[in-house]
């Protein structure tokens, strides 16, 4: 179990403090919410969470291989809803490998990705589709 604390430091702005490491993040809510905009949104932190699990996992599998993967990048948009509930409803994702299309591990990657524990946890009627480029 890990901790996060939050607290709220008014005008719509959170600090997040990591329990273990201690850590901090600061969260705005959006312009077209109310917000500043001066840091990333709650909503920014579930695409950015997506993302950087998903070069986490990559990471692992790359790791455990003896892989090369420096230079892979996750790049993740984020869709919100134009009607109510305010809501996220797509996550497009394009994964760029530092490895050739016919690289042997490149189902084992792909399979990864797919499983990492934030694309599991995310609602499934968010659309995720995933472009990979390979080198």
């Amino acid at each position: 179990m890990i901790q996060v604390k939050v607290q709220y430091e008014g005008d719509l702005r959170c600090r997040a403090t990591h329990g273990p490491s201690g850590n901090q993040i600061v969260t705005d809510a959006p312009v077209d919410n109310n917000g500043k905009g001066e840091a990333f949104s709650p909503t920014d932190l579930v695409a950015t969470a997506l993302a950087s699990c998903m070069a986490t996992v990559i990471g692992i599998i790359g790791k455990r291989k003896g892989l090369d993967l420096e230079g892979m990048k996750v790049d993740v948009e984020k869709h919100m809803s134009t009607d109510s509930p305010r809501r996220i409803v797509r996550l497009p994702i394009t994964i760029t490998m530092p490895l050739p299309a016919d690289h042997p591990e490149r189902p084992m990657i792909e399979t990864a990705a797919r499983s990492c524990p934030v694309h599991q946890s995310v609602h499934p009627d968010i659309d995720k589709p995933i472009h990979w480029v390979w080198a």
